[in-house]
């Protein structure tokens, strides 16, 4: 009787409603072989998937309704595992059973009941919070075909410092990817851009059609990362359709900013909190940074009126570094010592240092916060219908490096800008990204 005990118990474990058809009621039996054959031929055609058609399952996977089928199917197969696993004890008879045998039988009962419906309970609440962090990130907004080839994402680091009329987008850059080989470049736009040519499409065309200037701007500086500010304050009416569209006043005028600097056509955006984004980076157990210069980098401080740095929380000697969320924030909005441009490149290379982080392993070790800093962190255009192909999009990004298309000095002088120079630079780099 003791090894039929382990035997129906070890069976119902692996293939739940097996112990029913063989040896109880077997039409509890076969309800219980009906949810598990479910679950495994989903599981099979989830594999099938990811060899045949990889975007789809990513699709299904990042879809809400998808999303909570499974989540209502893992807590009916919940329910059901654990009805199984106590018909299954009241199928061993324990009484039958050796007594020195019956404290372990219930012991492994107990235990085995508690990871079948823990995980499954598990599974669930993944789900839950998967599901939260995506619809809290991506919206419903329509889904737009590439242009020329590519997807161009506009990337904004936005900071609203105590001293700040509102936020201004600190860190401006467009990711440019080719939307079948997965190829990026990413190209740096410094905020000190001026004289910006407004597209005939914009709203902001009518009040600026000789360009964003000092002699017209309602905000102080005239300068590109000025043009969310009095966007978002000043003129919200120009864009009366933003927030119904999943973003706001002050990006889409910077949206339209960029076209004009670059000559591309901006798909999407993604708006990244600073602040929040040293949650994330410490989300995922920080970044590794190399930081090459000449001299150490000051973390924190001002200058006295004799410009010797005062206050100063830490200093970055040259070499490799592990930051931790702060320590990157810092470092990437370090200001003095060096130039704008220096600190760009500074922001470009603690973006690629974030991605190298988000390794499948580990992302999910640390799931649950990467998933609350996330929702912080991050607010975008891009639909939720579209994350499935940007995800797979992504894997082939990741394979290959990216090239940076710098808009800065000597090529470009931002305060004196030649716009036709700027166009046949970011032309002749994305030509040059494709044809690799």
């Amino acid at each position: 009787m003791t090894r039929r005990a382990w035997w129906l118990l070890v069976t119902n474990f692996l293939v739940p409603g097996s112990a029913q058809v063989l040896a109880g009621n077997r039409r509890l039996g076969r309800l219980g072989l009906c949810f598990t054959l479910g679950l495994w031929m989903a599981l099979a055609v989830g594999v099938l998937l990811y060899f045949v058609f990889p975007t789809g399952l990513y699709t299904l996977a990042t879809f809400d309704l998808s999303m909570w089928a499974l989540q209502a199917a893992l807590v009916v197969y919940g329910v059901v595992w654990f009805v199984l696993t106590l018909d299954t004890l009241r199928l061993i008879r324990v009484v039958r059973v050796r007594p020195r045998m019956r404290g372990v039988l219930a012991f492994a009962t107990i235990a085995l009941m508690a990871v079948s419906v823990g995980t499954t309970a598990y599974g669930t609440y993944l789900i839950g919070v998967t599901r939260g962090t995506l619809s809290s990130i991506f919206g419903g907004g329509a889904i737009e075909p590439p242009v020329d080839g590519r997807y161009n994402v506009m990337l904004l680091g936005g900071d609203a410092g105590e001293d700040r009329d509102g936020l201004r987008p600190d860190s401006i850059s467009v990711v440019s990817i080719d939307a079948s080989s997965g190829k990026a470049s990413i190209i740096g736009i410094s905020r000190e851009f001026v004289d910006i040519p407004i597209p005939a499409d914009s709203p902001m065309h009518e009040r600026y059609p000789m360009g964003y200037n000092s002699g017209q701007c309602d905000v102080s500086p005239c300068k590109l990362n000025s043009i969310y500010t009095e966007m978002q304050l000043k003129h919200p009416d120009y864009y009366p359709d933003a927030v119904s569209r999943g973003s706001e006043p002050g990006i889409e005028g910077m949206r339209d900013a960029v076209e004009g600097i670059l000559d591309l056509k901006i798909q999407y955006y993604a708006l990244v909190d600073m602040e929040g984004f040293a949650q994330l980076i410490d989300a995922l157990g920080g970044i590794d940074i190399d930081y090459v210069a000449d001299e150490p980098l000051p973390l924190g401080g001002l200058p006295d009126e004799d410009g010797v740095m005062q206050g100063v929380n830490q200093w970055i000697e040259p070499g490799q570094w592990h930051f931790n969320g702060d320590q990157a924030l810092a470092y990437a909005r370090s200001r003095y010592t060096t130039s704008d441009y220096d600190r760009m490149a500074r922001q470009r290379q603690v973006q690629e240092a974030l991605l190298a982080q988000f390794e499948p392993a580990n992302v999910l070790a640390k799931f649950q916060d990467v998933a609350a800093a996330g929702s912080q962190v991050i607010k975008t255009d891009v639909p939720q219908g579209m994350l499935g192909y940007f995800v797979q999009l992504g894997f082939k990004t990741k394979s290959q490096p990216v090239d940076p298309i710098e808009l800065v000095p000597p090529a470009v002088n931002p305060e004196a800008p030649d716009y036709d120079v700027v166009h046949s630079l970011v032309k002749d780099g994305l030509s040059a990204d494709s044809s690799k």
